[in-house]
């Protein structure tokens, strides 16, 4: 069974939080409403997020603050952050959002479709990075057990069809999305894209090192 992406909705308005929930339930992902700065930081304690829309005029701790804290956090830095705004903003303004760490800065109002899109892109990134983390683990578990006899049984090679078999599906669905980011996507999701192929083509390099005369297997860390 595929689980649903997270996604992290942050705003002090109820309003903005119901706007954001029907333009983007069409994802047919998790959304996950917080109120705050802080009540936003206690649910990334505890979950994971394909993407964080993040209000940027808060009360106590705003989104610029909010954004700092979630990139000091291991477990966090690497989520990316859309800052959402409703002030009339120049360069400086839109620079410092781009320095707390965002992928995207929109105004408000903002067009549902594009936004929807935006999302979208992370949503696809982020379930690729979970389908390659699912394959590794299964190699990792090939590498710890069966190093002496890999090839050798009809267990180790079925074990090794099926895992080349689910990278294969992984790699046809990266170099999809890939080709669809290179048309129309911003930097910072083509390079997200690109750090996850390097990621696939090690893990590939690694799997292939497991092929009967293929000699010790090596992991490659992209």
């Amino acid at each position: 069974m595929v689980q649903k992406a997270k996604i992290l909705l942050v705003d002090d308005r109820p309003e903005n939080l119901l706007a954001l929930e029907a333009i983007l339930s069409a994802l047919d992902q998790t959304l996950v409403r917080a109120s705050s700065g802080e009540e936003a930081l206690k649910a990334l304690l505890t979950d994971d997020f394909a993407v964080i829309l993040l209000d940027v005029q808060m009360p106590g701790m705003d989104g610029f603050e909010t954004a700092a804290h979630i990139k000091r956090r291991e477990r966090t830095r690497d989520i990316p952050i859309i800052f959402l705004t409703a002030i009339n903003h120049g360069p400086h303004h839109t620079f410092r959002g781009y320095a707390a760490g965002a992928v995207d800065y929109i105004s408000k109002p903002f067009d549902p479709w594009v936004l929807r899109a935006k999302v979208s892109v992370f949503v696809d990134l982020y379930m690729k990075n979970c389908q390659l983390r699912e394959q590794a683990a299964l190699l990792r578990l090939q590498l710890d057990g069966g190093r002496q006899s890999v090839g050798e049984t009809k267990e180790s090679a079925g074990l090794l069809a099926e895992l080349s078999a689910r990278l294969a599906a992984v790699e046809e669905q990266a170099e999809a999305l890939s080709k669809q980011l290179d048309e129309s996507a911003d930097a910072a999701a083509v390079a997200t894209a690109a750090h996850l192929e390097r990621k696939l083509t090690g893990l590939r390099r690694a799997l292939d090192a497991l092929e009967p005369g293929a000699g010790a297997p090596t992991a490659d860390r992209a």
